[in-house]
């Protein structure tokens, strides 16, 4: 099968080069019982470190790009140019944090066949997922009840 675009008239038709189905060999021969603590034990650090990062995302790096954003608004006077550093620092830092997060879990998948598991898909959807979850709810838990929406309204200030 011919796949340049020159000679199919600029469609690819096929499989793109680099997109194959991964094919995994068999599992490797189990090592000793210290090599295989030492693979499960980095195995589980690698999983933790993903949950953790997961969880920066829904805090601790927004409120740091928006630290910077002010330090911007501070220094320049433009909190227009704050608000734009701030933005393009945390759609830097999210990205970067994903392409991280990518890069582990396909480590953590090498590491658990390393340590004698069959494993052949990562855990990053699910791990982002509970951290989705955990995040919001400890959101929700914030602005409902040690925050409060609405504080003024519920005390009968006015608030002018």
């Amino acid at each position: 099968m011919r796949t340049d675009p020159t000679e199919t008239g600029g469609l690819f038709v096929g499989r793109r080069p680099g997109t194959a189905p991964t094919r995994f060999r068999t599992i490797p021969v189990r090592g000793t019982d210290a090599r295989l603590r030492f693979d499960n034990a980095l195995a589980n650090s690698m999983l933790a470190a993903m949950a953790l990062l997961c969880l920066l995302s829904w805090g601790p790096l927004p409120i740091l790009c928006l630290w910077i954003g002010s330090q911007i608004d501070y220094h320049s006077g433009s909190a227009m140019l704050g608000i734009f550093v701030a933005f393009l620092t945390l759609l830097g830092v999210l990205l970067g944090m994903l392409m991280l997060l990518g890069r582990l879990d396909r480590a953590w998948i090498l590491v658990r066949r390393a340590a004698g598991h069959d494993q052949r898909t990562g855990l990053l959807g699910r791990v982002f997922g509970v951290a989705s979850v955990l995040g919001l709810t400890i959101f929700v838990v914030w602005f409902f009840i040690i925050h409060g929406p609405g504080s003024s309204v519920f005390s009968g200030q006015s608030g002018i």
